[in-house]
């Protein structure tokens, strides 16, 4: 194929525009099609509360973070590790820095000086950018097809079209029916990093909902997260339960809930916390000596009865600590897809090349929350979403043997 002919990159988040970089980079005209009036709107919404772009753990362990999809993205990851992410940011004019976490940020904390700039660079490149064009797969001539009637031809594809997470922002997942027809594929989409169901009595979600509990320990099945978890009308979520959220969807799905354990007084022993509680109660309510002797938050304390019954103030103090070291919390659903903040499940990798290339789809590649992937929040997120649609990019150039 000719080197000038123009690709085509279907999706506007920050997975089609890092293809759009890199191919428009190497002297190949581009086209971002974009269902939206603009560009990157969960980027944006991602960077509201400071963008979290990558982490500087170490790579093998950072690589951990994506389960069972590591060893088909790490090629990937390696490619365009956290370093190259940064550097490119440094060269965006957008420098970063390492958080106490080892959390990477832009220095203003914010997305959109990163997307202005970004924006600003594609343009200079030459990327063309056509909004409001929502894709609706192939016509019989395998030409791009789009709502309005317009129809493509294009020397190669990316498709970057994200989860269907937040549809408002255009990730809708409605890309799912079209590649099926395609006979891709498709592991079927799911929340990730998302809150779940509690059947709060009235009283205790009336009263707490939109109060954080923390520091908190959490486990289920062998794995521990501590961190904050926030209580909210339907249920819980937060870092802590984002964390776990893959392992609490799967034992949904396995048994029809999920028994969470929680440590409400993480860093204190249990024969500490059971000699605390042992001390005469005196005068104090059982509320108010739960948070003074016991160090417990009103939230926590709400919860400890909330689990434990009316009867839970009568318990013996050993029993009482080993309740607030270990409180059982039946999770019975995972929030609604649109509200989680990622997506799990895509295209199957072994419908993929080593570029993510679509075998039976010669010419059309995939990247970003497309593929099935999911990790944790973090920086992981952002982290593989660029660094497949590096590797994708990469794949276009070689097909069309620029």
């Amino acid at each position: 194929m000719l080197a000038n002919a123009t690709v085509a990159i279907i999706g506007g988040g920050p997975g089609g525009l890092m293809a759009a970089e890199v191919i428009a980079t190497a002297g190949v005209p581009v086209t971002v099609y974009e269902r939206k009036p603009t560009p990157g709107r969960k980027f944006l919404l991602a960077g509201r509360g400071g963008l979290n772009l990558t982490h500087t753990e170490e790579l093998d362990h950072f690589m951990t973070r994506y389960g069972a999809a590591a060893e088909r993205l790490r090629p990937a990851i390696e490619n365009f590790p956290p370093a190259a992410l940064r550097a490119w940011c440094e060269r965006l004019g957008q420098p970063t820095f390492v958080g106490s976490s080892g959390r990477v940020f832009p220095q203003s904390f914010k997305a959109s000086p990163l997307l202005r700039a970004w924006r600003a660079w594609l343009e200079s490149l030459g990327v063309r950018f056509s909004f409001q064009k929502q894709w609706m797969g192939w016509d019989s001539a395998d030409n791009l097809l789009f709502a309005d009637g317009e129809t493509v031809k294009a020397a190669a594809t990316v498709l970057a079209l994200g989860g269907a997470s937040w549809p408002r922002l255009g990730a809708d997942g409605g890309w799912v029916d079209i590649l099926k027809q395609q006979h891709i594929p498709i592991i079927p989409l799911c929340p990730a990093n998302c809150g779940f169901v509690v059947q709060w009595s009235e009283i205790f979600r009336d009263r707490f909902a939109g109060q954080p509990i923390k520091p908190v320990t959490l486990s289920l099945k062998g794995e521990t997260v501590q961190g904050e978890m926030m209580v909210t009308e339907k249920g819980i979520e937060g870092g802590a339960i984002y964390a776990l959220s893959s392992a609490i969807r799967d034992e949904i799905s396995k048994t029809g809930a999920a028994m969470l354990m929680l440590d409400l007084r993480p860093g204190v022993s249990i024969s500490d916390l059971t000699r605390r509680l042992g001390e005469p109660r005196g005068t104090l309510s059982f509320s108010n000596f739960l948070r003074k002797t016991g160090g417990l938050s009103p939230v926590a304390v709400a919860l400890v009865r909330e689990v434990g019954g009316k009867d839970v103030q009568t318990l013996p103090a050993p029993e009482l600590a080993a309740l607030i070291k270990a409180l059982p919390l039946r999770l019975e659903a995972p929030f609604s897809i649109d509200r989680a903040i990622s997506t799990a499940g895509g295209i199957a990798f072994e419908a993929l090349d080593d570029h993510f290339m679509l075998k039976n789809k010669p010419g059309v590649f995939a990247a970003g929350e497309m593929l099935d992937w999911e990790a944790p929040t973090g920086g992981y997120l952002l982290q593989a979403t660029f660094s497949t649609a590096v590797r994708a990019a990469e794949g276009v150039l070689k097909y069309i043997a620029v």
